[in-house]
């Protein structure tokens, strides 16, 4: 595994395949050694001599083997078989606890040079059905992100879905030391997707306080529970009974439109999405006006709308509006068009 440690039910299982026929060998002698003896002995004596042998102790025997071509023969049998059943246990044991420790280890440092080398990125908190769709859009429109997931198999599944390139945590998002780890400090914002509401007020509360300019979104399914995680920090909260709801309705009276986003989310040939952008307070494009955006940034860039610093929204604006500091510009454009807009609204 590239991107992930082995987790431990991975390694688990050759020791306990091990143990298995350890114990399978044991059972044989005793078995054998019981039919030997009768009827003078018993299963006491069987196991005795089973142990004595497998072990090579040399003690005295209880069961008298001098006589007995056939004992013999057996004793060999499973002295060999014995021997053979040990040396895969150990190696097993010798696998587990060194060869696991090593490569967790070395994945740790691993994801911590990663996770240390980038900043201005988003915490993805849950790496479930919801998580790896968002981890895939962030991909998808080239933006760092790190995703802590607390389940070993499922973080090992999530790197090979991925690739090994992404920036992995595994511990439990709840936890204030794995949400430092994600560079919690240096994160613009959070996604709290994890399968329980309660876990998510958690990761909420805990990622406000670490950083109390973190912008926070987070999934709810009871909607009782929203209130409670708006309080607790977030900046936004979203339903998912609520937007499934609303993708059902809209597939039913506007299914054109509906067809129209899902191509510009879902399309493979080119990465097309509805972004925003803030002029920032001595920007190159600050004091200019939409045209000069226009023509200045990229030829593809299509404006959708200003969203001003009172509140109030300007629908397809004209080129002669005058984009002032704290104006945030959504506009349809790929990554290179962002990238652009990004250069010339960046302070």
């Amino acid at each position: 595994m590239k991107g992930a440690p082995e987790p431990a039910s991975a390694l688990r299982r050759p020791l306990i395949r091990a143990g298995v026929l350890v114990g399978l060998v044991f059972l044989t002698g005793t078995v054998g050694y019981t039919i030997i003896g009768h009827p003078e002995h018993g299963v006491g004596d069987a196991l005795y001599m089973t142990v004595i042998t497998l072990t090579t102790v040399g003690f005295g025997e209880v069961i008298d083997l001098s006589h007995s071509p056939g004992g013999r023969a057996f004793t060999i049998v499973l002295l060999l078989g014995g021997v053979g059943s040990f040396l895969s246990f150990f190696s097993a044991v010798t696998a587990f606890f060194v060869e696991g420790s090593i490569q967790h280890l070395l994945w740790q440092k691993r994801m911590k040079r990663r996770i240390d080398g980038i900043a201005g990125h988003t915490v993805v908190c849950g790496g479930g059905n919801t998580g790896i769709h968002i981890a895939r859009e962030l991909m998808a429109t080239e933006r760092p992100f790190v995703l802590i997931e607390g389940d070993e198999e499922r973080a090992a599944q999530l790197a090979e879905t991925l690739g090994e390139e992404v920036a992995l945590v595994l511990g439990d998002a709840t936890e204030d030391r794995n949400l430092i780890a994600a560079g919690i400090e240096r994160a613009s914002a959070l996604v709290a997707c994890i399968s329980s509401d309660k876990d998510n007020l958690i990761v909420t509360l805990s990622a406000r306080l670490l950083n109390p300019e973190l912008r926070i979104v987070c999934r709810c399914i009871e909607e009782g529970t929203e209130k409670k995680i708006r309080k607790a920090g977030a900046d936004a909260v979203v339903s998912v009974n609520r937007i499934g709801g609303l993708r059902l309705v809209s597939e039913a009276v506007r299914p054109t439109a509906v067809s129209y986003l899902d191509q510009m989310l879902r399309g493979t040939e080119e990465t097309v999405r509805v972004e925003s952008t803030e002029v920032a307070e001595g920007a190159e494009i600050a004091g200019r006006t939409v045209g000069d955006l226009r023509t200045s940034s990229h030829d593809r860039l299509l404006l959708l709308a200003l969203h001003l610093p009172d509140g109030k929204w300007q629908y397809a604006p004209d080129d002669q509006v005058v984009l002032e500091p704290g104006v945030r510009l959504v506009y349809v454009g790929g990554p290179d068009v962002r990238t652009a807009v990004e250069r010339i609204a960046a302070p």
